[in-house]
């Protein structure tokens, strides 16, 4: 069967000889003489039957037979290297950047640091709070967890998890300004974490697009509608991943039966040559074992309670007193 590339060692010589333009360079990086480089061009341009250099003065530059073949080899070479370093690269210590939606890094990862820490001490986290698909190409950011549909192209994701969607309320609030069905939320400020979609997706669920909404305020992201809503600020909505922690402590309370999918779910993303990279492997494993762990301890106190968007429910008031 004829090979399909040329032998290894030509090729390193084309390579460094191409990015040095000199000879004597090339020798020099590789540890051979002057002529073993020269012998070994030779060879290379025998076996493609091109000529790949041409003599310019005192320095030699690429034909265009060459220059046509220094980029493929190139970026092999590199390939090479970087999959070499990250098979030697130790798998529990080093820095890792992760770029995580700023809710779940604060409400759910951040508590969850002490067991990342108890297994790999010696791995030292940047979390950054963000949830912008341009840190998917970011040379500085290693792993996303992001929020969105999916569709991110040239990458390696996969879900970490869905969520359910329902108003949330402080305690304190809700007893000073009860909330007895869905019409008296008329009655309290509407917390956004988004362009309202997400409000109107629930209030559609629960037959209430006609409802009469007055005050309402938009806090850039989840994170800030749910800091919001825990300080009495307003109704926000919440969901099954981030502001489970918050419920089962009696910080926020669920006042409806009535749970609608979000419009979109949690992804673990990487760019492809980073996924294979041991930190990265432990980082990801971490992560779904965690997920795993909260869901068998029922860790999400809403989960008894989701209906289907689909089937009109009873809404009735839960987990709070009322005054009457």
């Amino acid at each position: 069967m004829t090979k399909r590339l040329p032998p290894l060692n030509p090729l390193r010589a084309f390579e460094a000889t191409a990015r040095h333009g000199s000879l004597t360079k090339a020798a020099s990086e590789l540890n051979v003489t002057h002529g073993a480089i020269s012998h070994q061009i030779k060879a290379l341009e025998q076996s493609l039957g091109v000529k790949l250099f041409e003599r310019a003065g005192q320095r030699i530059k690429l034909t265009p037979h060459g220059a046509e073949l220094l980029p493929a080899v190139s970026t092999a070479f590199d390939g090479i290297a970087a999959a070499t370093q990250r098979l030697t690269r130790p798998a529990s210590s080093g820095a890792l950047s992760v770029s995580c939606v700023p809710a779940l890094l604060l409400l759910w990862m951040t508590p969850r640091l002490g067991s990342f820490t108890a297994q790999y001490p010696d791995i030292r986290l940047t979390l950054i709070p963000s949830n912008d698909p341009k840190d998917l190409r970011a040379p500085n950011v290693d792993v996303c967890v992001h929020y969105g549909n999916g569709s991110w192209t040239d990458c390696w994701m996969r879900k970490w998890s869905g969520l359910e969607l329902f108003p949330v309320v402080s305690p304190t609030l809700i007893n000073n300004r009860p909330i007895r069905s869905v019409r008296d939320l008329a009655d309290h400020v509407f917390l956004h974490g988004d362009d309202g979609r997400e409000w109107h997706t629930w209030l559609a669920a629960a037959d209430a697009l006609d409802l009469e909404r007055g005050r309402r305020h938009h806090l850039g992201d989840a994170r800030m509608a749910t800091e919001a809503a825990v300080h009495g600020h307003g109704v926000a909505l919440g969901d099954s991943v981030t502001a489970s922690a918050l419920l089962a402590r009696g910080m926020l309370v669920a006042p409806f039966s009535l749970s609608v999918p979000a419009v979109d779910d949690f992804y673990v993303v990487c760019r492809n040559e980073m996924r294979t990279t041991p930190i990265v492997q432990v980082f990801i494993d971490w992560l779904f074992a965690e997920k795993e762990q909260a869901d068998s301890r029922a860790d999400a106190p809403v989960a008894g309670r989701i209906v289907s968007r689909r089937k009109r429910p009873a809404l009735r008031v839960i987990g709070a007193k009322t005054d009457t």
